[in-house]
Order: C-alpha cells, then sequence, then structure tokens
C-alpha cells in the first residue's frame, strides 16, 4: 500500500509540473532536478522496503521448518503429522480384483459369501464325479485397506500402535445397487518395552512365508494363517504369546463343527528366529488346551504341533518362501480351519485331538525391477480317527492347491497381476472336487 501512495504521489506531482513547466521555461530545470532528487529517493525507499519483505519471508521460512522438524523426526520414516503429542501416519492400498471361478461338483458360493473374494479350502464343493460344474465372474473392491501407525515418547523410551481395517466378510454390504460395505478389524495392538498387547497376527506363523499372489491369499491349504488378540513378548530372537484359545470340534454325530469357547488357559506359543544373509528362518510351537462343555459333552483334551518357516535368498533375487507345520489339534491355526481340532468319540464322550501335517512352497522371480513370477504348492493331511471315519465317510482327508502368479509395477506403487490357482478337496470316501480361479487385479499402495 505505501508503495502504491508513492507511485500516485510521485504521478500527481508530475502532472503539477508539467503546465508550470510549459509557462515558466526559465524554471524548467531546476523544478526538473527537484524531480530527480524526489525519484531518487523514492526510489531508495522502495529498495528498502524490498530487502525488509524479502527478510521476513525469510525468517517465516526458517520459523515453518523449525516448527514442522519435530514431526518428521519423531513420525515413521520420516513422515506424518503430530496431533496431541502423538505423531500419526496413514498407508494402505486401494484394490480392485476381478475373479472368474470354476468349480468341479456344484456350486457356485451365495453372493455373499467370503469365498467369493479368496480361497478357503474347506468349501471348495465335493461329489462322486456325477455332478454339475458352475462357474462366476465376481468385481470386488472389498480387500482395500487402511492403517493408522502411532507413536510417541514416553521419556527415554517410545510407545507405538497400529489400527488396521478392511471391508473382506461383510455381512452388511451387497452387490445389489451400492455395493457398500461395512470394515471389518484386522489388527489393532500397542507396543512398549517388548510387549505387544492387542490383536495381531500369531505369533506361530512367519509372514515373511506368505507367498506373493495376485488375489488376497494363495496357497492356504497349509499354510498357518490366523489373527487373534493376545499378549506377547519379545526379546531379541526370542518370542513367546498367550493368546486367545478357541477350539473347532466335530460333534459325536461326526457331521458339523462346535465352535468351543470354554477354555481356561490360553494357548501358549514360543518362537525363535534366526536371521541373516541368508534370509529367515524361524521355529514355533504351540501348546493348546481343547474343552468343550456343550450339554453332555464336558472334557478337555492338550494338544502340542510346532511349525519351521522362512524365507531363503536362491542367487541374487530370487527367493523360496515355505513352511511345514505337524501336530495335534491345529484346526484353525492351519489351512484357514480346513480340519476341526478335535472331535468327540460316541462311545467315551472323551475329546480326540485330531493329528495333521501340513505345508507350503512357492519361488519367486523377479524379471528386472518392476516384474516377477510367483509358482507354489500347498497341500495339508489329516489323521482322522478310526471312530470319526466310521461315523462320517464324508470327513476331509486333505486339501491341495498350486497357482502361479505374474506381477508388474507400472508405476510407483502401482501393481497389476495376474493369477491362476487351482485346488482339490478329497474326502475319506473317496469324493473330490475341484476348485479353479483366474484373477486380474490392480492395486495402488499409499
Amino acid at each position: 500500500m505505501k508503495n502504491c501512495l508513492k507511485v500516485m504521489l510521485l504521478a500527481s506531482v508530475t502532472m503539477a509540473f508539467a503546465p508550470m513547466a510549459s509557462a515558466q521555461t526559465s524554471s524548467t530545470e531546476a523544478r526538473l532536478q527537484a524531480l530527480e532528487a524526489m525519484v531518487a529517493q523514492l526510489k531508495a525507499e522502495l529498495a528498502a522496503e524490498k530487502a525488509q519483505t524479502d527478510s521476513d519471508l525469510v525468517m517465516l521460512e526458517r520459523k515453518a521448518t523449525t516448527i514442522a522438524a519435530p514431526a518428521a523426526k519423531s513420525g515413521a520414516s520420516g513422515a506424518g503429522f503430530m496431533a496431541g503429542g502423538t505423531n500419526f501416519k496413514i498407508s494402505g492400498f486401494i484394490d480392485m480384483d476381478a475373479h472368474h471361478t470354476i468349480m468341479s461338483e456344484g456350486g457356485p458360493f451365495a453372493a455373499n459369501s467370503i469365498a467369493r473374494d479368496f480361497y478357503i479350502p474347506s468349501v471348495t464343493p465335493t461329489g462322486d464325479g456325477t455332478g454339475e460344474s458352475s462357474s462366476v465372474t465376481d468385481f470386488t473392491a472389498q480387500a482395500s485397506r487402511i492403517k493408522i501407525h502411532a507413536d510417541r515418547a514416553v521419556g527415554d523410551d517410545k510407545i507405538t500402535g497400529l489400527f488396521e481395517m478392511d471391508f473382506l466378510g461383510s455381512a452388511q454390504g451387497n452387490q445389489r445397487v451400492s455395493n457398500s460395505y461395512s470394515p471389518r478389524l484386522r489388527r489393532a495392538f500397542l507396543d512398549y518395552k517388548g510387549f505387544r498387547a492387542g490383536q495381531e497376527w500369531t505369533t506361530f506363523q512367519n509372514l515373511s512365508a506368505i507367498p506373493e499372489s495376485a488375489s488376497f491369499l494363495a496357497l492356504s491349504d497349509g499354510m498357518v494363517f490366523n489373527r487373534q488378540a493376545m499378549l506377547r513378548y519379545t526379546s531379541g530372537n526370542f518370542q513367546i504369546a498367550a493368546e486367545n484359545g478357541n477350539a473347532t470340534i466335530t460333534p459325536a454325530t461326526g457331521v458339523g463343527r462346535i465352535e468351543a469357547d470354554g477354555n481356561s488357559i490360553p494357548d501358549i506359543i514360543a518362537r525363535y528366529n534366526m536371521k541373516g544373509d541368508y534370509g529367515n528362518i524361524s521355529l514355533a510351537g504351540i501348546a493348546r488346551q481343547l474343552r468343550i462343555e456343550n450339554g453332555a459333552a464336558d472334557d478337555s483334551t492338550l494338544s502340542l504341533a510346532a511349525s519351521l518357516s522362512g524365507r531363503v535368498k536362491v542367487g541374487e533375487k530370487d527367493d523360496i518362501r515355505f513352511g511345514i507345520t505337524a501336530g495335534e489339534g491345529l484346526g484353525r491355526y492351519i489351512g484357514l480351519n480346513a480340519l476341526n481340532a478335535a472331535a468327540i468319540n460316541p462311545a467315551t464322550g472323551e475329546l480326540e485331538a485330531i493329528p495333521s501335517i501340513g505345508g507350503h512352497v512357492a519361488w519367486r522371480h523377479p524379471f528386472g525391477e518392476t516384474s516377477r513370477f510367483n509358482i507354489g504348492y500347498s497341500a495339508l493331511f489329516a489323521d482322522n480317527p478310526e471312530f470319526l471315519t466310521a461315523l462320517n465317510p464324508g470327513t476331509t482327508e486333505s486339501v491341495q492347491s498350486g497357482y502361479a502368479a505374474f506381477l508388474w509395477d507400472i508405476a510407483p506403487k502401482v501393481t497389476l497381476g495376474v493369477e491362476g490357482l487351482h485346488g482339490i478337496k478329497e474326502l475319506e470316501n473317496g469324493n473330490d472336487g475341484s476348485f479353479t480361479r483366474f484373477t486380474f487385479s490392480t492395486k495402488y499402495g499409499f
């Protein structure tokens, strides 16, 4: 504003002097000198004000940098924003999957079934080979995910937390008009001084052993895969946890499944992690109380199992991801609960844990810097008690699958993927069924 007033004043003075200069020629030079002096003074003042303005801008920039610096230092990977003394970081991805599914024996699944979104071995329809096949195509974005990470200083230490959601398995939405799906809790926990409390991946599982896929999950048949509430302590390479106990049990009829939540002690899991230039390997053991209190059924038994899993490097860029798990009463911990943990013997009324062995292996081979090929196999085999197979010859004996997937990063954090998966479910009576799915996916991570 000051600059504008000075310029207007200069213009007014010039206009005032112009007529006088034409009428009084003798004083022209004196007046011109006065104008030159005035112009010089105005230029000097304008230059001084510009210098002061530049100095103020520099000071403001420095203040802004100083204010922003603490948030950047305390945030994960230098990113985030401060609120109430806590640093927050938001991440996740937007995912769209297109599936074409073929089943050899019956189907398809119900429109709102979670089996329409990813491979669940136990629900593959089976038959004697005389049934009709079915096929269905689905488009879904329910695997899209959002994650909130938080941390704040507590004395010389730090407390961190994580909250994660996606939209799979929603009971709210449908495909008729709006496809509005409610969020579900995936993980929610806090960490402090080696302790983790909340809902998290089970300590029995090595996350790095999960094969890369275009779909939400591949090779689930023989893979340990579970999230639940827990209290875990980590010290160096060693971890020990008490996790939520819950058992799926075959009733005395031999048919169906009872979800028994009457355990008096949690599942106890111990794990030792080894890391090196070769990759990582984990050895884990689990002890479970399987207990039922359901009318006349009132019994419990102890089950034990162990797992060896990891990711090892092969050559410069390739890797092998694997896991092998064996024991009794694994139930929901492996194969997405393809087998129950135990069965009630109708002759004695006692619980008998079901032995099983499962595993998976997958090879990942990159092509250049932006694409990679994955191929793998997975299987789970049950050693069902004789009384169970006699009661129900249709009890699951095994589930197996193989897959191949190609993924291509077309831009930073933007991935296209194609995948083919074929699974087989076999029953004790010899009946079986196959599941074939082709997937195309697009994913943008943020």
